[in-house]
């Protein structure tokens, strides 16, 4: 999702027809060199160092059932037959940002929008736009979770429809503290999950750190929290369950249509 420097900008515009969806590329795998793969590898290996402490099961068993690897740049077609027969996502290629109305159209129908290059060795700690790195490590392996991947369905769905300014403020900040900097309470603490929590050392630290404000969970303080993108978070969010967080976002539908 396309980042600007608050959240208001993050707000879905309402898709009116399914012909609006982006232009989907194919995955040339054979163009990752031995470079790309190389990259990969150590970032793989830099989070994940910290990553099997710090981070949701559900994130690590995810990592196992979409067959990703530390050794190579993964292959979409590969993760898709895993995918698939677990919960119906995809992850599909495109060629850098989209507009957030097709992206939420792209969610609600379990499609999700990835960047396919491979960020420079001079870029490893920082990028300023998403990379496959961002997007199929932080992301995907939640979509093989079903009960996340139904909350990440109906979100599409809710963002598509989006009517009202309030609504798309609620929608963008929803998203940035669940599926990009969530966390979710399990075994001894907290463990992150969201995306930008995942891909980055800097924010997870952050987020587990003594200057985070890491809140219990709740829709209305998370719909009340405004964020900005150029700088470590100040409050986070603690989810129970991720059945918790279905339940929060029917019942921002629920809100919508009273």
């Amino acid at each position: 999702m396309q980042q600007t420097s608050n959240d208001a900008a993050h707000a879905p515009n309402r898709v009116s027809t399914e012909q609006d969806l982006p232009a989907f590329i194919e995955q040339n795998y054979d163009a990752y060199d031995r470079e790309a793969h190389d990259v990969w590898r150590i970032l793989y290996e830099r989070r994940m160092m910290t990553l099997r402490d710090t981070g949701s099961e559900v994130f690590l068993n995810g990592i196992d059932r979409i067959g990703l690897a530390s050794d190579r740049v993964p292959d979409l077609d590969d993760v898709n037959r895993r995918l698939q027969t677990r919960t119906g996502w995809r992850a599909v290629g495109v060629g850098g940002f989209i507009p957030a109305a097709q992206f939420f159209r792209c969610l609600a129908q379990r499609r999700f929008p990835t960047t396919l290059i491979v960020r420079s060795r001079s870029q490893l700690d920082y990028l300023p736009e998403p990379d496959i790195f961002h997007d199929v490590f932080g992301h995907v392996p939640l979509h093989a979770e079903p009960v996340f991947a139904d909350f990440l369905q109906r979100f599409g769905e809710l963002g598509a429809a989006a009517r009202t300014e309030e609504e798309t403020q609620a929608l963008a900040r929803l998203f940035w503290f669940t599926v990009e900097f969530g966390l979710i309470e399990e075994g001894d603490g907290p463990r992150v999950y969201g995306s930008g929590l995942i891909s980055s050392h800097g924010d997870a630290a952050n987020a587990l750190g003594p200057t985070c404000r890491r809140r219990p969970f709740s829709l209305d303080a998370v719909v009340a929290q405004p964020f900005e993108i150029d700088h470590f978070q100040d409050v986070l969010f603690v989810v129970p369950s991720f059945d918790a967080l279905y339940r929060a976002v029917e019942e921002l539908g629920a809100r919508f249509r009273s």
